[in-house]
């Protein structure tokens, strides 16, 4: 299978990404196509569309890693196995990932037709396999069932006025998103633990306390090496 673009945007770490996508839509994404398919007529029409699939691979995970038939949700509490194939656990026969993100709009760049979306759940870097559009009368199902217990209340984010200015502004919104997710396995719930997560070249540290989450510090990161 031909990786045929890549995605880039401020998720630098697996740790703080959002676990399905469409649940953070501030964050913009820019999809890069492969020399081979930065062809304009690819594209026709598809403007069209309000919402793409992305079909993408699971790029952290070791292909050597062996085949389990069960895994255990972090939103479970890290306790419960239950069926792969009842799960998106990135552990997968062939790592597959499916996403759908809203179209934003087509830029033309010299890398061609640049695919910028929102609501991606998608690590910076990560490659793409396809792209299809979203059909909301073929697969839009709103009486699905669905596994309440995974389920998790949103935070309410504190970040004080004297951190706002440490990232720039138009970062703030995504970030503050990111973080109402509650980013932390659900096994942890310890009020003093400070965590951290890199966002957009920033480092956050954060602390969680009856249902607040509240920033501790923003840091630029330092460079790797």
């Amino acid at each position: 299978m031909e990786i045929i673009g890549r995605i880039y945007n401020d998720y630098h770490e697996k740790f703080g990404v959002p676990r399905q996508s469409g649940l953070n839509p501030a964050l913009l994404s820019r999809i890069v196509m492969e020399p081979n398919y930065r062809v304009r007529e690819a594209f026709r029409g598809i403007e069209a569309y309000s919402h793409l699939w992305l079909i993408w691979e699971f790029s952290e995970v070791p292909k050597d890693a062996p085949f389990s038939p069960t895994v255990r949700p972090p939103r479970l509490g890290g306790n419960t196995r239950l069926g792969v194939f009842a799960t998106r656990s990135p552990f997968r026969p062939n790592r597959l990932g499916l996403s759908c993100v809203e179209l934003i709009k087509v830029e033309e760049s010299p890398e061609g037709p640049v695919l910028v979306v929102a609501g991606a759940d998608l690590m910076n870097g990560t490659p793409i396999n396809d792209i299809k559009p979203y059909l909301p009368y073929a697969d839009s199902y709103p009486e699905a069932r669905v596994n309440e217990a995974l389920a998790r209340p949103r935070l309410q984010v504190v970040i004080p006025p004297s951190l706002t200015k440490r990232m720039p502004a138009e970062k703030l919104p995504a970030l503050s998103e990111l973080l109402a997710l509650d980013p932390r396995p659900a096994y942890q719930e310890d009020p003093a633990r400070v965590y951290g997560l890199n966002f957009g070249g920033f480092d956050v540290k954060f602390r969680v306390a009856d249902g607040i989450l509240t920033l501790q510090g923003i840091e630029e990161a330092r460079p790797e090496g």
